[in-house]
């Protein structure tokens, strides 16, 4: 067992100054034509496509617009009451909240590229920026054109992607309805009770922020939502799209191929294993891109263990040295509670992984499985918390089970709620949450 302790989490990256120039929400008008052709073949491409937005999702997207609304508001104080000193009468602009940790990597990534000017791991005080996956930069400098204000357009990013996730998460949870006992109508509600237990997580303000959770769940969740439909094609390339934005794609992707083995007649549907295999397309492509400017394979791998300590070791060596972070006051308060919280979020994702073993979801249960490997093999755990957002199962089982037991969604309200503002009141004010 290792016996070198790192210090702390690694800080944030340095921080670019703004630049110039004002952000305008304007935008084309809708027009008001009678094309009455134009709107049948609208609705009819919708529903092929299963786009059409019933009451059901406008509940959806009311949840998701009100719960933006709390965010934003618990920005506006944090700003307030966290404005350096306690003497302080001014505050910091309005965006500069959300300016926090990972968003530096992606905003130098989309700015000026991941080697500039001959940098790289060879350099020192280099940020180990090649640990990201470029498909948010990628989509972030693609924004950027048409919105000048970098941080404005990271945060329209999430808040877009946001709003096709929960619509997905909602479908899914209905496809569940099976299941849980209950009348047709009961569809709807599990939907909806998903989508608010997800928008009240502990680490729901990630989802605001200019991070990559938003991009991926929009992605992700639709392609999992094809693949239960037997959409072989969709679902590949959705999931290629998503392995393009975080590496959890690539176990969404063993997700999918359990799926498509258990779901269909492998000797009927053997033209569409290149789909099921597509998602590893993008990681080849990224590792094939960093050894061409490093001349490591492992590069990926490296730059993870230089700046988040992700070198492999056994789970319980993990766990002891999460334990000691979080209760041997070796780590500053602030760094010790989120250990508390790491230790905690892996509990619950091994209960989780046993309760979808224990039902034979083996789809679901490949994909937790999978995650808490990755994020449970490390020096010690580091942003648990956070990947709690992509663990789609845990919001649908949880719903399920609130509308078996009334009492769940109570007490969810009351006791994990007010995490979610303290958790976003710490990222807010730039203390690491996770």
């Amino acid at each position: 067992m290792a016996t070198a302790t790192p210090m702390r989490p690694p800080a944030q990256p340095a921080r670019t100054p703004p630049v110039p120039g004002s952000t305008t929400a304007t935008g084309p008008g809708t027009s008001g034509r009678r094309g009455g052709f134009g709107r049948r073949l609208g609705r009819r491409l919708g529903r092929r496509l299963g786009l059409g937005l019933g009451l059901d999702d406008r509940n959806v997207l009311l949840l998701y617009v009100l719960t933006r609304a709390g965010i934003w508001t618990t920005a506006y104080c944090t700003r307030w009451l966290f404005a350096g000193d306690r003497k302080a009468r001014d505050v910091p602009p309005a965006l500069s909240s959300w300016g926090q940790w990972d968003w530096w990597h992606y905003l130098h990534i989309a700015r000026e590229g991941y080697f500039p000017g001959g940098a790289g791991p060879w350099t020192d005080d280099w940020d180990n920026r090649e640990a990201f996956f470029p498909g948010f930069p990628l989509v972030l400098r693609a924004v950027h054109v048409v919105i000048p204000d970098w941080t404005v357009a990271g945060l329209l990013i999430s808040f877009v992607s946001g709003a096709v996730a929960v619509l997905a998460l909602a479908r899914i949870a209905r496809l569940h309805l099976p299941a849980a006992s209950g009348p047709p109508a009961a569809g709807g509600a599990l939907g909806q009770r998903a989508v608010l237990f997800f928008l009240l997580s502990p680490c729901a303000v990630f989802l605001a922020a200019g991070y990559t959770e938003s991009l991926f769940l929009a992605l992700a969740l639709p392609a999992w939502l094809a693949a239960r439909r037997r959409n072989w094609p969709l679902a590949g390339i959705l999931a290629c799209l998503a392995t393009g934005v975080r590496v959890s794609g690539l176990f969404l992707a063993a997700a999918i191929a359990v799926h498509f083995l258990v779901a269909t007649d492998l000797r009927k549907q053997w033209c569409s294993l290149p789909w099921i295999a597509l998602p590893a397309l993008p990681a080849g492509l990224y590792t094939w891109f960093l050894h061409a400017h490093t001349g490591d394979w492992m590069a990926w791998n490296h730059a993870q263990e230089r700046g988040w300590y992700r070198n492999f070791h056994a789970p319980w060596e993990a766990w002891q040295h999460t334990w000691k972070a979080a209760f041997a006051h070796t780590q500053s308060t602030g760094y010790a509670v989120m250990f508390q919280a790491e230790l905690v979020t892996m509990a619950v994702g091994l209960l989780l992984l046993g309760v979808l073993l224990r039902g034979r979801r083996w789809p679901e249960a490949v994909y937790i499985g999978l995650s808490l490997w990755a994020l449970g093999t490390s020096y010690w755990y580091t942003s648990i918390p956070r990947a709690t957002l992509l663990w789609w199962p845990m919001w649908v089982l949880l719903a399920a089970w609130s509308l078996r037991r009334p009492w769940v969604k109570s007490a969810y309200v009351c006791v994990v709620a007010p995490l979610s503002t303290i958790l976003a009141v710490t990222f807010l004010s730039g203390r690491w949450a996770g």
